[in-house]
């Protein structure tokens, strides 16, 4: 009850009904002190500052109780335990504007931190539904489908093309291509035979295989990728007020500076204006206002800021870790190259003899070769006697001529002779990062269709950029080392850590955070969200980025321009500053305040404007940073 209580009247309309009678109440104090004839607003039977004590003084006491209560140590002293003590102060002496005006303050900053702290909600729910609720058991040459909390290790489990696996396993027969991207962020789908690994939530693409399971329930990969963002998540400590962490001294410097201002002067008002003057609401408004105009101009350039903690943070980020696939990569496939190895045809006889005989092909590189056709214009002719081997090539007759498309190894089965020109062609391709499909002609290749992910055009200035401000780049991969390494030299990146699982990039992120770097990590992937939330500050691309990351991550690119990185670098270092420099500002004023107050310059009234005007003054630093302008494009 107490607790629904203190909730609503901290709440925004209870809060601008405060202020609305501490404007009343301002009126005749304001005529008052400056000379004037006092104007009374007798229509009211009591003083108006009276509403906003309560209304704004009763859940700063129930937060100033709560902390004596239950904080440990010296951390039982806080911000809110100076102003309580200021307030009863000035109720004590009869000055109730003085009362209401330094509680009212502390609302407001109370609403802009709540206001920049909301977070999005989580994405555990969706992660978890990835999870396959079935699997189909294999027992006595009978099928049956069973949930699959009931797999046990050593079951035989049949996956048919398209189904999600619902377990690890061995393969124990078949031959298939897996898409592993929930896993590795892998663009491509991995090739998988007899006795090779299989892991739960993956998908098979093609062939039918059957599967020893290795590793169940709690232990499969899927299972554990949700416990490393339940305990990222958990890692995640609240930022902590700047005033609560000087509170410990600024509490008691304040009651021992009153306390003498009394002996010496003789005069309780001197001491009662030494505490209002000495409250640190400049201080409490000096980070969340910063952080809320921050966070509105990124909001203009499509960076959505989930927290004023992730802008802090990200201030002082000296290590940013990149996925590549769907991050510095566009996360498709595109055809990069052409290559002729018999004179008697030409680029575009190649393009159309493949994609013809890839047109009825389910392989994502299959489709990218046809697609490619279309968008080039190349003919397309009926495929004949179209046959697929999964995970390994197809065959098919265009144009009474026999052609094979796929993989090395595949050609070399069917007889294919590779020379050296085409195995030196193929390794050149495989140190580019490319992915191959031969295509032949009876036992000899005539050409080869390179297909590659595509380098975002903005990620070489990006990085540069990021390299002038002293920032260390490190891309952090489940991609082959050849290809993470071509795609790393082509972006300027030089620390690369590649063929990595999702818990090696957390532990590669909590071994840059042991060497006390601040990290920051850039991902757009259901594998990146355990890496994002162990990083100190995440970023997701939102447009194209799963769910799940965009959830995990602090900050959301959502036009998922890389430009964009440099341009929140640059904001949050301003943002930090501005920060910094308000603090600066409120001290300042505090301490020539208490010394206005020891010469009785200042009564509670006078000291509770002064304090008002340093309040002011934070808010208007800040408004500032909204409207400054930052370079937003490379």
């Amino acid at each position: 009850m107490l607790k629904k209580l203190n909730d609503f009247l901290a709440g925004l309309p209870m809060t601008i009904v405060a202020g609305v009678f501490l404007l009343l109440d301002l009126i005749p104090h304001l005529t008052e002190e400056f000379g004037g004839i006092p104007v009374r607003l007798s229509f009211l039977p009591f003083d108006p500052a009276w509403v906003t004590i309560v209304i704004s003084g009763i859940p700063l006491l129930y937060l100033a109780i709560w902390r004596i209560i239950h904080n440990p140590g010296i951390s039982k002293i806080s911000s809110a335990l100076l102003i309580c003590i200021a307030m009863f102060a000035a109720i004590a002496i009869g000055d109730l504007f003085a009362a209401g005006e330094v509680v009212f303050i502390m609302a407001i900053g109370a609403l802009l931190e709540e206001a920049t702290t909301n977070r999005a909600k989580k994405g555990l729910k969706n992660l978890i539904r990835l999870a396959p609720a079935k699997g189909r058991r294999l027992k006595e040459g009978k099928e049956e489908m069973i949930p699959a909390e009931e797999i046990r290790q050593g079951d035989i489990l049949r996956i048919l093309p398209g189904e999600t696996i619902p377990v690890d396993g061995t393969i124990i027969t078949g031959e298939t291509s897996v898409d592993q991207s929930i896993m590795t962020g892998e663009s491509l789908p991995v090739d998988k035979g007899a006795g090779e690994e299989v892991f739960c939530g993956t998908i098979n693409r093609f062939g039918s295989i059957d599967i020893s399971a290795t590793k169940v329930g709690e232990n499969s990969s899927l299972k554990k990728l949700i416990r490393m963002v339940q305990d990222a998540e958990k890692k995640q400590a609240p930022m902590q007020r700047i005033a609560d962490k000087v509170a410990s001294w600024l509490v008691p410097v304040a009651l021992l500076i009153a306390i003498l201002a009394y002996v010496f002067t003789g005069n309780i008002v001197t001491a009662v204006t030494v505490l209002v003057v000495f409250c640190p609401c400049a201080l409490v408004l000096a980070t969340p206002t910063a952080i809320m105009a921050a966070i509105g101009q990124a909001t203009k350039h499509g960076v959505i800021i989930k927290s004023g903690e992730a802008l802090e943070k990200m201030g002082k980020v000296d290590t940013i870790a990149f996925d590549k696939t769907g991050t510095l990569t566009y996360g498709r496939l595109d055809v990069s190259d052409l290559i002729i190895f018999d004179e008697t045809i030409s680029e575009t006889d190649l393009l159309s003899l493949a994609a013809s005989a890839e047109a009825r092909s389910e392989h994502p590189l299959g489709k990218a070769i046809v697609v490619y056709a279309k968008a080039k214009k190349a003919p397309l002719m009926e495929a004949a006697a179209f046959r697929m081997t999964a995970g390994k090539g197809i065959f098919a007759e265009v144009d009474n001529r026999s052609l094979l498309c796929g993989s090395e190894k595949f050609l070399k089965e069917n007889g294919v002779s590779i020379d050296g020109e085409v195995q030196s062609t193929l390794e050149r391709l495989r140190t580019q990062g490319k992915a191959s499909v031969l295509v032949a002609e009876g036992p000899k290749s005539i050409g080869v269709l390179a297909l590659s992910d595509v380098l975002r055009p903005e990620a070489k200035n990006m990085v540069s950029r990021l390299s002038d401000m002293h920032t260390r780049t490190v891309l952090l991969t489940g991609d082959h080392r050849k290809t993470a390494d071509y795609f790393a030299r082509q972006a300027g990146i030089s620390e690369v850590r590649a063929e990595l699982l999702p818990e090696e990039k957390v532990q590669s992120i909590e071994r840059l955070q042991a060497e006390n770097h601040k990290v920051c990590m850039i991902g757009d992937g259901i594998n990146d969200a355990p890496a994002l939330k162990t990083a100190d500050v995440s970023v997701a691309m939102g447009s194209m980025g799963s769910d799940i990351a965009v959830d995990a991550a602090e900050v959301a690119l959502m036009s998922d321009d890389l430009s964009k990185i440099p341009y929140l670098k640059r904001l949050s270092n301003a943002t930090v500053k501005t920060i910094k420099v308000s603090i600066t500002l409120s001290m300042c004023i505090n301490f020539a305040a208490i010394v206005l107050s020891l010469m009785e310059v200042l009564t509670p009234t006078t000291g509770a404007l002064v304090h008002n005007a340093g309040s002011c003054f934070v808010v208007l630093i800040a408004a500032l940073l909204y409207d400054r302008k930052f370079e937003t494009t490379c």
